[in-house]
């Protein structure tokens, strides 16, 4: 071999040597997690409490910053825009990577082509629930009602756009009955009405309506999982109660820019599928009943186009879109 030719050799190996110590040494900084959310929400709990533990494994301290605006838009752009280095990360939602896409008529960020999959993490149920003066115990009774009195009855839900509308949505067409939409600025006002009697129906969160299932004040007719929630066992499925087939969630997942190199990315997936694993983490996630999954990056990948799949003909129907 010529002296040009071993020089160049020695060189390639170097580089390819530094190009692996660099990458094994992932992450030398600190790694930011961005919630395109306010804080306090159940998006920012999952968040916070996963990124204690992958800090842990990770040696470098995992940072949540909250980017709301937007319905998740604006956070899960910026994330989109990042450099693809697996420092700035995004706790995606079905609202950034199923319905955004779909209602929104300017798109900041493509949901799929944009992110490179890291891992699902957990399915957390939602919950209809009814103000207890409601003449209906169960879904049976509420479908009987909503088809006797069609222009009667109205739901609330968090928002234009939301899951909880859309689930609402998927309802009224799966089970063929007709109820006006009362959108609001969050839950909390939405709980704040229903409680008050002013609209009677509301599809939610099930850890922001738990309190008042327990007390009373609010009843659960069902879980819109496939499965029952571990904190509410007693209460059924939306399949259980009359309308098999009816399936939604809100689910958290993390995402990180596309053309992240994939040592990066399986390394963020080693970190969160650990801490999924851990018990302390465990018993938090089962306080608000969420289910732990804690996919692999091709699963994550998987589950977004048959979300994607699940919502456009709900969105179509509705005829949800915003600007």
């Amino acid at each position: 071999m010529s002296f040009t030719k071993s020089l160049f050799a020695a060189g390639l190996s170097a580089g390819l040597l530094l190009a692996a110590q660099a990458q094994a040494a992932f992450p030398e900084r600190p790694v930011t997690l961005v919630v395109p959310f306010a804080a306090g929400g159940s998006t920012d709990v999952v968040a916070r409490v996963i990124a204690e533990k992958m800090s842990e494994d990770l040696g470098q301290q995992v940072i949540v910053q909250n980017v709301a605006g937007a319905g998740g838009s604006l956070g899960a752009g910026n994330v989109a825009r990042a450099e693809p280095d697996g420092y700035t990360i995004l706790m995606g939602t079905v609202a950034t990577h199923a319905l955004n896409p779909l209602i929104l008529k300017n798109k900041p960020y493509d949901a799929e082509a944009d992110f490179a999959p890291v891992s699902l993490l957990v399915l957390v149920p939602n919950v209809l629930v009814v103000n207890p003066e409601l003449p209906a115990k169960s879904v049976e009774e509420l479908l009987a009602l909503l088809k006797a009195e069609p222009d009667k009855w109205s739901y609330a839900s968090s928002g234009n756009g939301t899951p909880l509308h859309l689930s609402g949505e998927l309802f009224k067409s799966m089970a063929d009955v007709t109820m006006e939409h009362i959108p609001y600025k969050g839950s909390g006002p939405a709980l704040n009405d229903l409680l008050g009697n002013q609209v009677s129906v509301m599809f939610d969160n099930l850890p922001s309506s738990s309190a008042h299932i327990k007390a009373g004040t609010l009843r659960a007719l069902a879980v819109t999982t496939a499965e029952r929630a571990p904190s509410f066992p007693d209460i059924p499925t939306m399949a259980e109660a009359g309308l098999p087939g009816y399936e939604t969630y809100t689910w958290n997942a993390l995402f990180a820019p596309k053309d992240t190199p994939k040592e990066v990315v399986d390394r963020l997936n080693a970190a969160a599928v650990k801490a999924m694993a851990d018990p302390g983490v465990a018993e938090r996630m089962k306080e608000f009943s969420a289910t732990i999954v804690a996919s692999t990056p091709d699963e994550l990948a998987t589950h977004v186009k048959a979300e994607v799949a699940k919502w456009t003909p709900v969105v179509k129907d509705a005829n949800v879109q915003m600007d």
